[in-house]
């Protein structure tokens, strides 16, 4: 049986179609075609929808139910991970070696899954989202320089949009999502979509939502004025070890 999708207008200034009218069967797929231009990513990601596609089909966009979401006040941390963090060396910083976190989770070898949706075109549109201070990278340091973890997602407003994570030692991605929740908590920012479920986003602490209720957030949370532009002064240098909180607390 083939499936209709609505097909997007030329002008990336258009209305995406409402994330309710998403199908079931694939589910979360909403649309199809436009093109990754900064105007068009930001009017998706202010309606909740993200694209994801392979090299070889068109731009496919999705807005799945139930969602995969962090609390930035709710990632849990494991007494192993917290004792591990007090010794640690690490620093996390934040827009300083975009394109190195792009490319590694690119490169990053997914369970189940053969290549990567991260096109050579999704890339370049990310970079561009960065250089307009829309995308952001967060990066872990060990010694030497050296990143060993990061993550990279689209802020609009107060609301942060996963894309993608990697590690090349073990905790990389961890200590660099709750470094990242550790900030947008600070600034008062609750949520972070993290788009689909898997096991690995669940084991971090990922909650579930109703697609209803995740629209409803990020339609309150993505109109509250945020300047757009470089994180890397506000976010500052974060040492891994004050990510754990003290005994007792």
């Amino acid at each position: 049986m083939s499936i209709r999708l609505p097909a997007l207008p030329a002008d990336p200034e258009a209305p995406f179609p409402s994330g309710h009218l998403a199908l079931r069967q694939p589910a979360g797929l909403l649309a199809i075609g436009g093109d990754l231009s900064p105007p068009r990513l930001l009017n998706a990601y202010r309606s909740g929808i993200f694209p994801w596609y392979s090299d070889e089909q068109p731009i496919l966009w999705w807005c799945p139910d139930p969602r995969a979401v962090f609390r930035t006040d709710g990632i849990p941390l494991s007494s192993r991970l917290r004792r591990w963090l007090r010794r640690s060396d690490w620093l996390v910083r934040a827009d300083t070696a975009f394109a190195q976190v792009i490319d590694a989770c690119a490169m990053s070898p997914r369970s189940g899954q053969q290549g990567t949706w991260i096109t050579p075109e999704m890339i370049g549109a990310y970079v561009d989202l960065h250089r307009l201070g829309h995308a952001h990278s967060i990066e872990v340091y060990a010694a030497g320089e050296r990143l060993v973890g990061g993550l990279y997602g689209v802020s609009v407003g107060q609301m942060f949009f996963g894309e993608s994570m990697f590690s090349t030692e073990s905790g990389g991605s961890k200590v660099a999502l709750v470094a990242l929740a550790r900030r947008l908590r600070n600034w008062g920012w609750p949520l972070i979509d993290a788009q689909v479920e898997n096991d690995h986003l669940l084991s971090l602490g990922a909650e579930l939502w109703p697609r209803e209720r995740f629209l409803s957030e990020v339609s309150a949370l993505v109109s509250r004025p945020e300047p757009a532009g470089s994180w890397t002064t506000r976010f500052g240098a974060l040492p891994a070890a004050e990510l754990a909180p003290l005994p007792g607390n």
